[in-house]
């Protein structure tokens, strides 16, 4: 998820202020971003509290319009911090059937909540299975620990 203006943010060696949160119940991507959901429906998009830590202060939150295509491992969004500009990057292939609007005023809704209030878009995955090929928690807890 994290790329500022052309040169990457390393998060994974990132210290943070305690142990990441990382609920057993979503999917995660390397770019730090969580899923929520499965193939029954739209999935749930955010930031992983890892992110949010590493980020700072968000202080201005840009999302794909609603019926934007987006593809996996692609930008789809920025997120302005005290510290620096990053991508968003699509988790999954899919449309956007919903966006988080909150955001627009109040940004660090994402760092008060990540996985709550804060999450990003609603997405109608191309292949509601790949949601299973996300990384589970254990995996994505490993990547935050190397």
């Amino acid at each position: 998820m994290l790329s500022a203006g052309g040169a990457s943010v390393v998060v994974s060696g990132a210290q943070t202020e305690g142990p990441a949160v990382i609920p057993e119940d979503l999917r995660y991507t390397a770019e730090h971003e969580w899923v929520a959901g499965d193939a029954a429906g739209p999935v749930r998009v955010g930031v992983t509290h890892f992110a949010q830590e590493a980020l700072g202060d968000i202080v201005f939150v840009e999302l794909p319009a609603v019926g934007a295509e987006v593809t996996a491992g692609e930008p789809c969004g920025e997120i302005e911090s005290t510290k620096s500009v990053s991508e968003i990057y699509a988790p999954l292939t899919g449309t956007v059937v919903a966006r988080n609007e909150t955001l627009v005023d109040a940004p660090e809704t994402v760092n008060a909540d990540p996985y709550g209030a804060g999450w990003l878009v609603q997405l109608a995955p191309a292949d509601p299975q790949a949601v299973s090929g996300l990384l589970d928690a254990a995996a994505y807890r490993e990547l935050t620990e190397r």
